[in-house]
């Protein structure tokens, strides 16, 4: 059986930065050429990153992603380079460059569209009416297909096989979620049913405003087995062979790489979501040309959860615990916020909020006379953490990444321009739950309390009253997070909640609070999603809106 050696060349692309993901894409194709590959496949739209959402309305941007795509061409040699692109010809299209020997031999456009999620493709490209791309590799008809293509069954890569096709190329910008890595290898499997036909699948990594994406680039054979498989949440130049049928023109190629035909053993569950959080975390740091970053540490599991994953994503010496105590703060919140940061390794600071706090009272005392203390009086307090954090970010030059979880922000329980003040919300998407899961998960990888024990059996508490819990204002959250999750991540409506057996009254006071607080999750930051329907992209509801679904 011969072998068709293919480079799947797993790349974290920055969006716009052409020039850089250039070179990285001529590098990697030097690197197949080296390993003595036949072909070099890179993920869709490499060349601009993905998704370059309105830059592609620029005619400029896209002129540029056409020019990237013919200066690599120039630079092929006898390793067919597969490269995502945006092409301007005659139209915006999502496509594949094709380039060998100096030449770029083809272009494929992508045909199938995804408008759904997180996907809005139809805004920006126009489908692809080309005949089947068929391309001869090493005496190989291998047919190009990029991403959603994959995902109908009996269409592109149902033509590509009938026009001929012996191994199917796809180019891929799959973002994760939960369960995503799965859903995928049962969708490809499907096509390899359908078609025949052996799938290389290339997809991207890293982060990119609220999306990540985990690579885990793959090859299955004619029988749908995983021959071959990069790492998750790395970028990774993954060798494969791919057999095809006997044929004297394709001469089986040099042993060059130390390593071919791959399969990483893959994550569990929470590592799989926990790296996807810190390589989201990481990029957009990074990508947006920050080094640091400061955390509000209250002491409690939630900026806990957050300083760990900062630390892991940057490094110690990048990461800033800013403690803000009040006059409502426990002893044991401050000596569990200090503990973790001497744990971590991070720096420290301590800055008590009370003089601030007492000058706003009174100012206010004037207005607020005759008037009992409220929510207005304890949201003060976090109004003040807020300004402070962002009087050391203009300082410093720290990006400040905020420690709500996603609970909190369903049902507004967080406070405007107070601890929703910052750049990046990295545990948005966790529910409160998930929350205490991940930090305990953590500790258990690290083989110690990483974060104190304390942090995570203590009520958990906004500490803006004296003895304030959650369970005050909140149902308790084992009850609380199931509801939410399915009136939210759902679509379920009120009175379907009360047909599942939830407590009428209860439903329609906490589908209440999450209706209300559109406004608020509209200023809060983004954040990484990990969820198949995170608040943002995924989840697009008005914010004026009287619907209530039959409550």
């Amino acid at each position: 059986m011969a072998k068709l050696r293919v480079a799947l060349c797993q790349i974290n692309s920055v969006v716009g930065d052409i020039g850089a993901n250039t070179k990285r894409i001529l590098a990697a194709l030097a690197a197949a050429e080296e390993a003595g590959c036949h072909a070099a496949v890179f993920p869709e739209l490499a060349i601009t990153g993905y998704p370059p959402e309105d830059l592609v309305l620029k005619q400029r941007f896209v002129h540029d992603s056409r020019q990237a795509m013919e200066r690599i061409a120039t630079q092929s040699g006898t390793c067919t380079a597969v490269v995502g692109f945006v092409d301007d010809a005659d139209g915006c299209w999502n496509a594949a460059g094709i380039a060998a020997d100096g030449q770029l031999v083809g272009i494929y456009h992508k045909r199938e569209l995804p408008n759904y999620g997180v996907f809005d493709e139809r805004r920006y490209f126009r489908p692809g009416t080309d005949e089947p791309g068929i391309h001869q590799m090493a005496g190989v008809a291998v047919g190009v297909s990029i991403c959603e293509d994959a995902w109908v069954s009996g269409g592109p890569m149902g033509q590509l096989s009938a026009a001929g096709a012996e191994v199917i190329f796809n180019l891929n910008a799959s973002p994760y979620h939960v369960g995503k890595l799965d859903q995928r290898l049962d969708v490809l499997r499907q096509r390899v049913s359908e078609t025949g036909c052996a799938i290389v699948y290339a997809n991207l990594v890293g982060g990119q405003d609220e999306l990540v994406f985990d690579g885990a680039s793959l090859v299955l054979d004619t029988d749908g087995r995983v021959v071959a498989q990069a790492p998750a949440f790395q970028e990774h130049l993954l060798i494969a062979e791919v057999e095809v049928a006997d044929r004297p023109e394709l001469a089986a190629p040099p042993v060059i790489s130390p390593e071919i035909n791959r399969v990483d053993p893959g994550l569990g569950e929470l590592d799989e979501q926990y790296d996807a959080l810190v390589l989201a975390t990481r990029d957009y740091v990074h990508k947006n040309g920050f080094t640091d970053v400061g955390i509000g540490m209250s002491g409690g599991i939630d900026s806990s959860l957050v300083a760990v994953i900062a630390t892991d994503a940057l490094g110690a010496d990048h990461v800033h615990g800013v403690l803000m105590p009040s006059r409502y703060s426990s002893d044991h919140s401050i000596a569990d916020a200090e503990t973790l940061c001497q744990n971590l390794g991070i720096d420290y600071r301590v800055i008590p909020v009370e003089p601030g706090h007492q000058a706003f009272l009174d100012m206010l005392a004037p207005s607020f006379d005759g008037m009992e203390p409220d929510l207005a009086e304890e949201n003060v307090q976090s109004r003040i953490r807020g300004t402070l954090l962002m009087a050391l970010s203009n300082k410093f030059g720290w990006l400040i990444l905020t420690t709500g979880n996603k609970s909190e922000s369903a049902v507004g329980y967080s406070t405007l321009y107070g601890d929703t003040a910052g750049a990046f919300a990295v545990i948005k998407d966790l529910w409160k739950l998930q929350v205490y899961a991940f930090a305990s998960h953590r500790n258990h990888r690290a083989g110690r309390d990483l974060i104190p024990e304390n942090v995570l059996v203590k009520p958990p508490s906004a500490e803006l009253r004296p003895d304030q819990r959650d369970d005050q204002s909140l149902p308790p959250y084992d009850v609380l997070d199931p509801l939410l999750e399915a009136y939210v991540e759902e679509d379920l409506t009120p009175a379907d909640l009360c047909s599942l057996g939830y407590d009428p009254e209860l439903v329609s006071r906490i589908t209440g609070l999450v209706d209300r607080a559109e406004y608020k999750r509209r200023q809060n930051p983004p954040g990484v999603r990990i969820t198949a329907k995170a608040f943002g992209r995924d989840r697009r509801l008005p914010i004026t809106n009287r619907y209530r679904g039959g409550d």
